[in-house]
């Protein structure tokens, strides 16, 4: 009776309802995944749900930051990552925790001769206590003796060896290949993520970056000086930007934002908007 309620009358009628429903059911299902797979590819967050097992896992969103020292990409960066869900990564703390253990070696950090043998003894690894990331060398968090003006120094010598570049490449890649990321550092719009849907270059005048750095550091108890921050970040530029490999220099697609003279709070929400009107998320 109920198959009589849907016209079916014979067993012949009932196998052709069974293959017009299954080919609608293929039919809708098709322009689903399409969809989800537009939506992706846009940049866009499907409506749909995760569509990673869709794209064999290979299409994530990828949100790109280079800009100088202390232009605040670290904490700005972190912040949007909180607010829309995104794994935040550090790149800057991977070199300067290879600068740290150059330090401790007695190394000059700048002398790739020196440096490169000690890359076969540097165990690096990430963790995340409630969204904010550690750095373990060699099973040490080190995540507060990175921070420091000389490691600062340290890290902007061991990024200009290809060694040190090649040892970390790798790493932060992984990392991107199976997350939804915002990424920091100098220079990964141009070389790390070349592909990112969003590319920024965030940067700020020297003086206000000197006086974020400044401000950090007696927030910490650290003694600092001004004069002597500023001097370090003007120094900082120059290298980062004048170094042979990878110099520091937005990507030719990315979208330059100055800061200068933003609030910290003012800064994240442009950023946040930023990633709204470009990503729809």
């Amino acid at each position: 009776n109920s198959l009589r309620f849907y016209g079916i009358e014979s067993h012949a009628e009932l196998a052709k309802f069974s293959v017009r429903t299954a080919l609608l059911t293929w039919i809708c299902f098709s322009i689903m995944r399409l969809c989800s797979i537009l939506f992706c590819i846009c940049g866009v967050r499907c409506p749909l749900g995760d569509t990673s097992d869709i794209l064999g896992g290979s299409q994530m969103i990828h949100i790109a930051i280079d800009g100088p020292a202390g232009a605040g990409k670290s904490t700005i960066a972190r912040r949007v990552a909180e607010q829309i869900g995104f794994l935040y990564v550090d790149t800057g703390a991977l070199y300067r925790a290879v600068g740290l253990f150059a330090l401790r070696a007695g190394v000059d950090p700048a002398d790739a001769a020196a440096v490169e043998p000690l890359l076969p003894k540097i165990s690096l690894s990430l963790a995340f206590a409630q969204g904010v990331q550690q750095v373990l060398l060699n099973g040490e968090n080190v995540s507060e003796a990175i921070r420091t003006p000389q490691v600062s120094m340290a890290a902007s010598g061991v990024s200009a060896i290809p060694a040190v570049r090649r040892f970390l490449f790798s790493q932060q890649q992984d990392i991107a290949r199976s997350n939804n990321v915002i990424m920091d550092g100098r220079d990964i719009g141009t070389v790390v993520l070349p592909d990112a849907q969003l590319k920024l270059f965030l940067t700020a005048s020297p003086e206000d970056r000197a006086q974020r750095r400044f401000a950090q550091l007696q927030e910490k108890g650290q003694k600092a000086d001004y004069e002597a921050v500023l001097a370090d970040i003007r120094q900082r530029d120059y290298q980062d930007s004048h170094r042979a490999v990878a110099p520091l220099k937005p990507a030719p697609d990315a979208r330059v934002v100055d800061t200068s003279g933003s609030t910290l709070e003012q800064s994240v929400a442009l950023l946040r908007g930023i990633v709204r009107d470009t990503l729809g998320i």
